[in-house]
């Protein structure tokens, strides 16, 4: 990731609230040759097998020739992948800037980051992605979502999920500074951990006038949607041909089997 990247939306101070907030990259002989390497996964290994399919593709060739009407739908279809594909923008990687970044070291916690440039992030949010009418206001104080509900019962199930998804991800992400907040920054201690009084103003059913249940509500319908997604995706990682790279062959097998324990787990 590219943290010197400037904010493409707005100006925005990007100081931290804190000392402790800052991103700690990896230094780059920590980082796994498979990731830093896109080459690794050409190895020698994998050139054979693709050799053994091309021999198995002449043997069962077929006849592929296509109309010049059907080379044109393809294409198109192709275009369209191609633009779905482009949710998101993959120059990081190529950046001179770009620094690898361990989550591990990195635990989402709270920053110090407040105020109007981080409530400014969250309505943009909300107002562009979730589905609803301009003169209904989503509910961003406590008190102030009457409105909104009312007309959110009225739309269809589709956008309701996804209101509710972004809610909780939201909940999720306000738990997790809650969960580890700044209790004490002195010269000689530095000392994490839970916030009970930041997790009332978030969550408590009287302090947020009801709208904290709901929160909490959308925080776990999110984790039944990703629930659900790792027990679909789980017959891809299953597959034989499938392979981690990181440059460890006795690692990236025991990556492997932890990672489909915890995929058939959640199925």
């Amino acid at each position: 990731v590219n943290l010197k990247k400037p904010c493409p939306f707005w100006n925005d101070n990007s100081h931290c609230g804190i000392r402790d907030c800052a991103v700690k990259p990896c230094p780059s002989d920590e980082v796994p040759d498979g990731i830093r390497s896109a080459g690794y996964k050409y190895s020698e290994e994998a050139n054979s097998r693709a050799e053994e399919c091309e021999e198995a593709n002449r043997l069962g060739a077929v006849d592929e020739s296509l109309s010049k009407e059907t080379q044109q739908a393809v294409l198109q279809w192709t275009w369209h992948d191609d633009s779905s594909d482009s949710f998101c923008e993959a120059d990081d990687i190529h950046s001179p800037d770009a620094e690898y970044v361990d989550l591990l070291l990195n635990p989402e916690r709270y920053t110090g980051y407040k105020g109007p440039d981080a409530w400014k992030i969250w309505n943009s949010i909300y107002e562009e992605n979730c589905f609803k009418p301009q003169n209904v206001k989503r509910p961003l104080a406590s008190g102030r979502g009457q409105t909104f509900y009312k007309w959110l019962k009225g739309v269809c199930i589709e956008k309701r999920a996804f209101y509710r998804l972004i809610s909780g991800l939201h909940a999720s992400i306000n738990i997790h500074l809650s969960a580890r907040y700044l209790l004490q920054d002195t010269w000689s201690e530095k000392k994490w951990g839970p916030n009970v009084t930041e997790f009332q103003q978030r969550f408590d059913e009287v302090v947020t006038r009801g709208e904290g249940p709901r929160r909490l509500k959308n925080l776990y319908f999110l984790y039944l949607i990703e629930l659900r997604a790792l027990s679909k995706v789980l017959p891809f990682f299953e597959r034989p041909g499938f392979q981690l790279y990181t440059g460890n062959q006795s690692h990236d097998a025991e990556i492997k089997n932890l990672l489909l324990e915890v995929l058939r787990l959640a199925k």
